[in-house]
């Protein structure tokens, strides 16, 4: 067991990842089990969708598409699958996957994991007094989906019964690594290191490629876009792993690719809070070790809490996003000026058709620096696409809407060129609703040859999850400070989203940076950078074992995923920004770096 190591490959980081991976893994990856990561927030309310068109959908149809031309190398080399793509049907996902299998003629063990839906005790949980976690709201009147994260000992109880594949629907995306991890070694529920460091080598690779280049600060020197490689974790039963790809692909693995990684949309990295552990990724390490390898060592765990995080989607009335290619003479001016008397215009005849007000609306103006705080000066593009984002709790009023905005071609200003697309679609504005609730009010299953086997779920606790606490070191550097260079010549950054939440993970490049960027980087800073988007307060957090930060901001993304209007409604670019921050710095490194 001490010299045993297990190689996982990740083949998709969200639905609608490359069709080559799970191919680039199986046939060149050397590994024992190929995982697939589908659902994310916005899934859930994409797949919630599509099953109310289509009752045999609801589960994420890549998964068939990617296994079906390599299912026979599969079961050859007697490779494991787990994927969550059985989303809101796992029966319907599981069936399509047999259909496979029978027509190669394999013998297949599939199992499923039941548990996570919560839609049968709706009503009982309206009797609560459950509130949203991000803001407090109290529940809506009728859900689309209620599904809580499940945690991975459902699936290490699956492989304890011979599955070959198995496919669950909503759980912690680190499940699907961690689950043959414990299964593997025989990690117990209660060895928090562990199950930290498996957790941890679930959360680098379930992004797929942004830990092998993609999405990567110094893009530019990543070699091979055109063929990414997928990464791949070899795993000791001590919970060190090293980070990989197959050989021949392109992409980057170092320090700065994995530690972007590390770092995101993890919140405190202190707590980072999953069902079957509270890791401590504070003092994690991360090393290269040699071309394209990195290893990651140092992870740190705590008991769980004694609650499921639930994830709620529910509509609340419909969306629709007008965009129209304007150029010429002050271009953006011109724009600006459209939308404004697109909105004005239709809100007015809606009073005049008994229509209520818009519930929301946003105008951004694309190529003009629109999600900057500030404009950079003497920008004046020739070209822009206006962009005019609205909601209304009234399907009919959206019609009237796209219907007039097609007078701004011949009776607004010059140079409208073109409407994107043609009349803009409409469509349900479908919102998350994220709370807690009780571990032990939820019964989990597997299901497997016909017969439905309760597992114990995650492990129920009375850890608590402590308020925030700024541990940024407040110490004067001595030496003199009058020089400036952009943050991106100081560190990686990378951003994403945890519901409408921002996060910003920060790595120095060079361990005698971070002091530097720990004083620059602070409350008022950040909340100057970003007061246009930011409504919430700016938590900070400090992250030694790789000299970096990690930034909350709060409330930034407008609602965040399908919900918000914003040009950027997950954040993506939000790092791209900060990266552009003037950081104080001595006379000396100012010189390194010129």
């Amino acid at each position: 067991m001490k010299n045993k190591k297990i190689s996982i490959g990740c083949a998709s980081a969200f639905w609608g990842d490359s069709s080559v991976a799970a191919e680039q893994l199986v046939k060149n990856g050397g590994i024992d089990y190929l995982v697939f990561d589908y659902l994310a927030e916005i899934t859930m309310s994409i797949l919630a969708g599509a099953k109310m068109k289509n009752p045999d959908l609801g589960y994420a149809k890549d998964f068939i598409d990617h296994i079906s031309p390599i299912i026979k190398d599969i079961k050859y080399n007697k490779i494991k699958v787990i994927s969550n793509a059985g989303g809101l049907n796992l029966e319907a996902c599981r069936s399509a996957i047999l259909k496979i299998a029978n027509d190669h003629s394999l013998n297949l063990k599939i199992a499923i994991v039941l548990g996570d839906d919560l839609t049968p005790i709706e009503s009982e949980l309206k009797k609560l007094d459950i509130k949203n976690i991000d803001n407090n709201a109290v529940m809506p009147n009728k859900f689309l989906s209620i599904n809580a994260y499940l945690g991975a000992n459902e699936i290490k109880k699956a492989l304890e019964e011979g599955a070959d594949i198995v496919i669950t629907g909503r759980c912690v995306d680190t499940a699907v690594v961690l689950g043959p991890l414990m299964y593997e070694f025989g990690w117990e529920q209660n060895q928090y290191d562990l199950l930290a460091s498996g957790s941890l080598a679930g959360h680098i690779i379930e992004c797929g490629t942004q830990c092998t280049g993609g999405n990567f600060t110094d893009w530019n020197l990543v070699k091979g876009f055109d063929n990414m490689g997928f990464p791949i974790v070899d795993v000791k039963s001590n919970g060190e792993f090293i980070v990989r790809k197959p050989k021949g692909t392109g992409g980057l693995i170092n320090r700065g690719t994995v530690a972007e990684q590390f770092l995101y949309e993890i919140g405190n990295p202190k707590e980072y809070v999953l069902p079957d552990v509270v890791c401590d990724f504070s003092n994690v390490v991360i090393e290269n070790i040699g071309k394209n390898r990195v290893i990651v060592k140092g992870a740190k765990g705590q008991r769980p809490t004694k609650n499921y995080k639930v994830s709620a989607t529910y509509i609340d009335g419909f969306k629709s996003v007008a965009t129209i290619v304007i150029g010429g003479i002050d271009a953006e001016g011109k724009s600006k000026i459209v939308g404004a008397s697109i909105i004005k215009k239709v809100s007015t005849l809606f009073l005049d058709k008994g229509f209520s007000p818009f519930s929301d609306t946003k105008i951004s103006v694309l190529g003009s620096d629109s999600t900057y705080r500030h404009k950079r000066n003497n920008l004046n593009p020739r070209e822009v696409v206006l962009r005019i984002a609205v909601t209304h709790n009234s399907k009919d009023a959206l019609i009237f809407f796209t219907k007039e905005i097609a007078h701004a071609s011949t009776g607004m200003t010059p140079g409208v060129m073109n409407f994107f697309g043609g009349r803009p679609n409409i469509s349900p504005c479908i919102k998350l609703f994220s709370f807690f609730y009780p571990k032990e009010n939820v019964t989990t299953l597997v299901n497997i040859d016909n017969k439905n086997i309760e597992t114990s779920g995650s492990q129920i606790s009375d850890f608590s999850i402590s308020s925030y606490n700024n541990s940024i070191d407040k110490s004067e550097i001595e030496s003199k400070m009058v020089f400036e260079v952009p943050l991106y010549k100081l560190a990686y950054a990378r951003s994403g989203d945890k519901g409408d939440h921002a996060n910003i993970g920060i790595i120095s490049r060079d361990p005698s940076y971070f002091e530097f960027i720990k004083k620059s980087i602070n409350q008022k800073s950040i909340k100057y950078l970003f007061n246009h988007v930011l409504k919430g307060e700016v938590e900070i957090y400090e992250v030694p074992g790789v000299f970096g930060l990690n930034l909350l901001l709060k409330n930034s993304l407008g609602g965040g995923g399908l919900a918000s209007l914003n040009v950027d409604p997950q954040g993506k670019a939000y790092a791209q920004q900060l990266l552009e921050l003037p950081i104080n710095v001595t006379d000396k490194i100012a010189n390194v770096l010129s």
